[in-house]
């Protein structure tokens, strides 16, 4: 589900329930309207989840931008470390580099998610490649490569960001806390409901203004949990940068 479509519908999920909280507050006279504190509580709770699961997205949003920058920079060292060797594994292995970081490219311009049928045709791609790169490495150490340690270094920090973006990608807010969240903001717009109508007063457009800006937030933290798609996707262009350089 789109988080387009998912906002909409706890919008209209919340409008509902601020009509039946209507409903139930006819039956309320105006002494009782604000002495129990629901309403209080229930917006209270309902602001200090949306804050909680932005917060939460955006941390891991921003790390995503971290790791795409430290995959850059790996990539660049390595293919760095590969132009000191000595023909011909020298230019094998710099192919393999620019193979590599393009495919890294086109995975993230074509917004792959962490679903296994997304990326059951890049991980094996990627497997692949790592392994050819490590057969050159060894090649290369075996005719006397002048910097062993700084190549096996920069091989390893490549496939461990690799790793490391791998298991950010599939690290989401969890079910159980967006689905507490949609609760309190449909048991929130039930009691305002409730209030609204227990005070004789209807506030529809100050109730339809509530459920907007609920439902934006949500929209927002939705892209920002899914970063390869929407307003949220992140900029290739550390990435892009790099595989320009190495056409040089």
């Amino acid at each position: 589900m789109s988080s387009g479509l998912a906002s909409a519908l706890l919008a209209g999920f919340m409008l509902a329930a601020w009509a039946v909280g209507m409903r139930l507050g006819r039956g309320l006279g105006d002494t009782q309207v604000g002495t129990d504190g629901f309403e209080e509580a229930g917006t209270a709770l309902l602001a200090l989840l949306l804050s909680f699961t932005f917060a939460m997205a955006i941390q891991k949003y921003e790390r995503r931008r971290e790791l795409l920058i430290t995959d850059t920079n790996a990539i660049g060292d390595f293919y760095t470390c590969a132009s000191l060797l000595e023909e011909p594994t020298r230019s094998r292995l710099q192919d393999v580099i620019r193979d590599y970081a393009a495919l890294r490219l086109d995975t993230a311009r074509r917004a792959v998610s962490a679903s296994d049928e997304d990326l059951a045709g890049v991980l094996p791609r990627f497997d692949r490649m790592q392994s050819r790169m490590t057969e050159l490495v060894a090649e290369a150490l075996r005719v006397g490569n002048p910097i062993p340690e700084t190549l096996v270094t920069t091989l390893n920090e490549v496939t461990s960001s690799q790793t490391s973006r791998l298991a950010l990608l599939r690290d989401r807010l969890p079910a159980s806390v967006f689905s507490l969240l949609c609760l309190s903001a449909v048991l929130s717009s039930a009691l305002i409901g409730r209030q609204h109508a227990a005070s004789g007063r209807i506030r529809f457009f100050g109730a339809l203004g509530f459920v907007l800006v609920v439902g934006f937030v949500v929209w927002v933290t939705l892209e920002l949990n899914h970063p390869g798609r929407g307003m949220a996707r992140l900029d290739q262009e550390p990435l892009e940068r790099l595989i320009a350089t190495m056409q040089h």
